[in-house]
C-alpha cells in the first residue's frame, strides 16, 4: 500500500507551506479537513488562514517560530471555520519546520480530534465564538508581521497574508502620492497588468482612493450600487473584478496622509462598526509599516549611492596581474564612513593604487573621503612621485581643516597608502602616510607583514615629508593592503589582528586565478565579520565597529616546479628590508621579520640564533660603516630539510677580523657569535662593498652544521683574515628597543 493511501485510510492529511512563496500545498484529504474540495490544491497563505480561527492562528504562529529556533516539531491544535467563522471541526497539526535561504518551510500532517464523550475532560480549551477576542488576537498577529517588515514589498506581501476575522478581503491595494497625481504602490489578488488605468490618475478624479486622500477621511462601499451612484465615472473600472464591497482607508503617518489602502470583498460586507474599527487599525498599523520602510529603502539608496558614486570599480586588466577589492561600510546610520580605496593609471604607463582613511563614519567623512580621492587622483595623474602625491594630498586636507575650523568645525586627518606598481617588473613604490604596513603573501603560502618608511597621517602638519619604500612583489606572490578596520576590529591590536588573517590567508588554498583571488578576499571580511570571529582573540564586541577596504594585487606565475627525478620543487621564501643609518629603530623590524620568514622552522633554538645573528650583523653595519643595511634572507628546500641564508650588504671594503675579547670588553664577538651559531658563513667582497652571511639547516641538529656536505662554502669555518685587517664587527651592542 503507497503511503497516499495509508495516510487517506486513516483520515490523514499531508501539507507543504512554504513561508517564502507565500504558498500551501495541500493534499485531498487535508483540503476536506480545511473544508475544501477533497482533491489536491496549492492555495495562498491568506485563503488558508482564512480557514483557521485567527485566536489558534497567533498561538500557532509562537509555536512554529519556537520549533524553528529549536528544530523541533510544531505541533498544535486548531480549530477550523467556514466563511461565517462558524467552528467546523477541531484538527491537530504535526509538522517539521526547516530553514530555506532565511525563510521556513513547513511540512507535516493534519488529522481531525474527535468531540470529547460527554463527562470526559476535555484536553483542549472549548471552543467559543468570540468575535472580539478573534480580533485581538488578530491584530495582535497582524502587528508583529508588519512590525518585521523590512522592505516596501515585504509589507504589502504581509498586509496581502492577513486574515481578518469573519471577513477575507479578495484584492488589495495601496496607492501612494507623487505630486498632484495618485500612484500604485502595490497591489494583490490581481492580474498583471489589471492596475495600469490606476497609475498616474490624477488627484481631483471622482475615484475612492484620490478623494481619501485629498480629505483624509475612510470610504465604505458595501454595494456595487452604492459605488456606482457615487463614483459613476470610475465605475466602469472597478466592474470588471466581480466584487461587491469595498473599503477605502487613508494611510496617515505623523498626522499627515500618504496613501490610501484599497480593500475588496468577493462576500458582501455590511462594514459593522467592529469590522471598520479592524479595517482602520490596519490602515494605521499598515502606514507606519510603509512610511517605515520607505525611509530604510531612502537611507540605503542614499547609502550605496553614495559610496557607489565615491568608490571605483577596481579594473582587473594590469598586464600580468589580478586585482580584488571589498569594502564594507559599518553598521550604524547610513552606513558611510570614510575608507577607500582607489586604483589610478599613471602618465609613465604604471598603476597606482590607494587605500585609504578619513578619521569617521558620518557623512562629513565620507564627503572628506571623496574630496581627498579625487585630489590624490588629480595628483596622480600630474605623474608626481608618491612622496610629492601624499605631501600635496598633507596640504590639501591641511587646508580644508583650517577652513572648517572657522566654523567652529572639528578638523579630522586621514591615513593612506599610495603604491606605484610597475607590471612589468614587479616594482613596487611604496609613501606611507600613517597607514597599516602592506604584507605580502609569498608563493608559498607565508604571510610577511613588509616594514616601510612612512610619515604622519594627513592633513596634520602640511610640510610632513613621506620617505618612499621599494620592495619587488615577486611572480606567485599576493600583496594584501587594508584598513586597521580589517586588523582591529573586535578588540585586537596589530600583533593579534595580524596573527588572525595570517592564520586566514595561510590556510586558504583558493589558487591564483581571478576568481581565486575575489574568494579570498571574502575569506578575509569573513575573518572579520562571519560567525567565527567571535571566538578569536578580543573581547565579544560588534563586529560592525569599524569600516573596511582591502586590496589584493597578485603577480601571475611562480608556481612549484617539478626538478630532476620528479620531485615538486618549493618555491624560495624570500624577505627584503633596508635598514638606513638614520633609523636604527629599524633593527626591531629586521628581526621581527626574520621570526616571521621562520615562523614554521622546526628548531625554535635555531630561530633564537638567526634573529640574534641578524641583529649583530645590522648592528654592526650601522655602527661601523657609513651606508645603509641591506638584509635579503631566503629559505629553500623542502620542509624538514630547508635550508636558511641571509645576507647583510654595505658599502664598506672593510673586511671583519677576528679577535679575542677580553670578560669586561663590550666588542669583538660578532665573529664568534657566527662561528658558533651558524652552520655556515662567510664574508664575500664586492665592487660596492661586502656582504656578510650565514647558513642554517633545518635537518642539521644542534649547532646548525650541515649533516652533510663537509666541503660546502664556508664549511662552519671562518675566514682566517690577515693580522692588519680592521674588525668590522663591532661592539656587541645591546638591541634598540623596538
Amino acid at each position: 500500500m503507497r503511503t497516499k493511501e495509508l495516510l487517506a485510510a486513516i483520515a490523514t492529511g499531508l501539507w507543504r507551506w512554504d513561508n517564502a512563496s507565500g504558498r500551501v500545498t495541500l493534499d485531498g484529504e487535508a483540503a476536506r479537513l480545511l473544508g475544501l474540495p477533497a482533491k489536491p490544491v496549492e492555495l495562498s497563505e491568506a485563503a488558508v488562514r482564512s480557514r483557521f480561527h485567527p485566536v489558534d492562528f497567533a498561538e500557532i504562529n509562537g509555536v512554529v517560530q519556537l520549533a524553528v529556533s529549536e528544530e523541533t516539531v510544531a505541533e498544535a491544535r486548531l480549530r477550523i471555520v467556514d466563511e461565517r467563522g462558524r467552528v467546523q471541526r477541531i484538527v491537530r497539526s504535526r509538522s517539521r519546520p526547516r530553514l530555506v535561504n532565511g525563510d521556513f518551510e513547513l511540512v507535516g500532517t493534519l488529522q481531525e480530534v474527535p468531540e470529547p464523550h460527554p463527562g470526559s475532560s476535555a484536553a483542549h480549551t472549548p471552543v467559543t465564538g468570540d468575535w472580539r477576542r478573534s480580533r485581538e488576537a488578530f491584530l495582535l498577529d497582524a502587528g508583529r508581521a508588519l512590525a518585521e517588515a523590512r522592505s516596501t514589498a515585504e509589507v504589502l506581501r504581509v498586509a496581502a497574508g492577513l486574515s481578518m476575522p469573519g471577513f477575507m478581503p479578495d484584492g488589495l491595494a495601496v496607492f501612494g502620492i507623487e505630486g498632484d497625481r495618485i500612484s500604485v504602490i502595490g497591489h494583490h489578488g490581481h492580474e498583471p497588468g489589471d492596475e495600469r488605468p490606476f497609475m498616474d490618475m490624477p488627484l481631483a478624479t471622482e475615484y475612492p482612493a484620490a478623494e481619501v486622500i485629498r480629505t483624509g477621511r475612510a470610504i465604505y462601499l458595501p454595494t456595487p450600487e452604492d459605488y456606482r451612484r457615487r463614483y459613476p465615472r470610475t465605475w466602469p473600472l472597478a466592474a470588471p473584478f466581480g466584487r461587491t464591497s469595498w473599503a477605502f482607508l487613508p494611510l496617515v503617518n505623523a498626522g499627515r496622509t500618504i496613501g490610501a489602502w484599497m480593500a475588496g470583498f468577493a462576500q458582501p460586507v455590511t462594514f459593522s462598526p467592529d469590522e471598520r474599527s479592524v479595517l482602520t487599525t490596519v490602515a494605521r498599523m499598515l502606514a507606519q509599516a510603509l512610511a517605515r520602510a520607505g525611509l530604510q529603502e531612502s537611507q540605503q539608496e542614499l547609502a550605496v549611492g553614495l559610496q557607489r558614486s565615491m568608490m571605483p570599480t577596481v579594473q582587473p586588466d594590469i598586464p600580468g596581474m589580478s586585482v580584488a577589492a571589498r569594502y564594507v561600510p559599518t553598521g550604524g546610520g547610513l552606513e558611510v564612513g570614510g575608507d577607500w580605496y582607489d586604483m589610478i593609471p599613471l602618465p609613465s604607463g604604471r598603476t597606482a593604487l590607494v587605500i585609504g582613511d578619513v578619521q569617521g563614519h558620518d557623512v562629513r567623512a565620507a564627503g572628506l573621503m571623496g574630496q581627498l580621492r579625487i585630489a590624490l587622483r588629480a595628483y596622480a595623474s600630474e605623474g608626481h612621485h608618491p612622496d610629492a602625491v601624499l605631501s600635496r594630498a598633507s596640504r590639501f586636507l591641511a587646508g580644508i581643516n583650517e577652513t572648517e575650523a572657522r566654523g567652529q568645525g572639528d578638523p579630522r586627518f586621514a591615513t593612506c597608502l599610495y603604491i606605484e606598481v610597475d607590471p612589468a617588473t614587479g616594482l613596487l613604490d611604496v609613501a606611507r602616510a600613517g597607514h597599516p604596513d602592506p604584507a605580502v603573501r609569498l608563493g608559498d603560502g607565508t604571510l610577511l607583514v613588509r616594514p616601510t618608511a612612512g610619515g604622519l597621517p594627513l592633513g596634520i602638519d602640511p610640510d610632513t615629508d613621506y620617505p618612499t619604500t621599494r620592495f619587488v612583489l615577486e611572480p606567485g606572490e599576493t600583496m594584501l593592503v587594508c584598513t586597521d578596520g580589517l586588523i582591529e576590529t573586535g578588540g585586537h591590536d596589530l600583533e593579534t589582528g595580524w596573527a588572525r588573517l595570517r592564520a586566514i590567508i595561510e590556510a586558504y588554498d583558493g589558487g591564483a586565478d581571478p576568481e581565486g583571488l575575489e574568494k579570498m578576499a571574502d575569506a578575509l571580511v569573513q575573518a572579520v565579520h562571519g560567525p567565527s570571529s567571535h571566538y578569536t582573540t578580543g573581547p565579544l564586541v560588534d563586529r560592525r565597529e569599524d569600516d573596511i577596504a582591502v586590496l589584493l594585487l597578485h603577480r601571475e606565475g611562480g608556481s612549484c616546479g617539478v626538478g630532476t627525478g620528479g620531485r615538486i620543487v618549493q618555491p624560495v621564501r624570500r624577505a627584503v628590508l633596508s635598514v638606513a643609518q638614520a633609523e636604527p629603530e629599524r633593527i626591531a623590524q629586521a628581526r621581527a621579520q626574520i621570526r616571521d620568514v621562520l615562523h614554521d622552522w622546526a628548531d625554535a633554538d635555531q630561530v633564537d640564533s638567526a634573529v640574534l645573528m641578524v641583529s649583530e650583523m645590522v648592528t654592526n653595519v650601522l655602527m661601523h660603516t657609513d651606508g645603509d643595511a641591506l638584509l635579503v634572507a631566503e629559505i629553500s628546500g623542502e620542509r624538514g630539510a630547508r635550508r636558511l641564508r641571509v645576507d647583510v650588504a654595505d658599502g664598506s671594503d672593510e673586511l671583519p677580523h677576528r679577535r679575542s675579547p677580553g670578560e669586561l670588553a663590550s666588542s669583538g664577538r660578532g665573529l664568534m657569535l657566527l662561528e658558533l651559531l651558524a652552520g655556515a658563513w662567510g664574508v664575500d667582497p664586492r665592487g660596492d662593498g661586502k656582504s656578510t652571511w650565514f647558513e642554517l639547516y633545518e635537518d642539521a641538529g644542534d649547532g646548525g652544521l650541515p649533516p652533510l656536505d663537509p666541503g660546502a662554502p664556508g664549511g662552519g669555518a671562518s675566514p682566517e683574515p690577515g693580522p692588519d685587517e680592521p674588525d668590522a664587527s663591532g661592539p656587541s651592542v645591546p638591541e634598540p628597543a623596538a
